[in-house]
């Protein structure tokens, strides 16, 4: 017997707001939508695929009613595929990313951010082909 990783969910105050931004930042759609609640992936998930194989985990945004007090003990990595690090976080910073201290220090090879709702995030090294 075995379980798959098929979701994350990330409680929120404004579930489409935030998945607004992370359909952006991932290239992900909106694969269900409730009152309260939006889901988003790269694939619409079935019992038959989730038994099948790994694949990739969707992101579930949960509208609750108090905000993030203090930083998180999950968080999410991302790696520009297409372009450099710096490049990605300038990208970012347009969809409403911040730069975040959580106390990482100087000369780190990530970026650490924050989401509209100030979840934290990584900006990791690119994955683009070199030049």
């Amino acid at each position: 017997m075995t379980s798959r990783f098929t979701e994350l969910t990330v409680d929120c105050r404004d579930p489409e707001r935030l998945a607004a931004f992370w359909c952006e930042v991932l290239d992900f759609k909106v694969i269900d939508r409730s009152e309260g609640k939006v889901e988003i992936g790269s694939w619409a998930p079935t019992v038959e695929d989730v038994r099948d194989r790994q694949m990739p985990p969707t992101l579930v945004f949960i509208r609750v009613p108090e905000g993030k007090t203090v930083k998180n003990r999950l968080h999410l990595d991302v790696s520009p595929i297409d372009g450099s690090t710096a490049d990605e976080v300038t990208r970012l910073l347009g969809l409403g990313a911040v730069r975040v201290d959580v106390g990482q220090g100087p000369g780190r090879n990530w970026v650490v951010m924050a989401d509209p709702e100030g979840n934290e995030f990584d900006v990791l090294r690119t994955l683009a082909p070199p030049d």
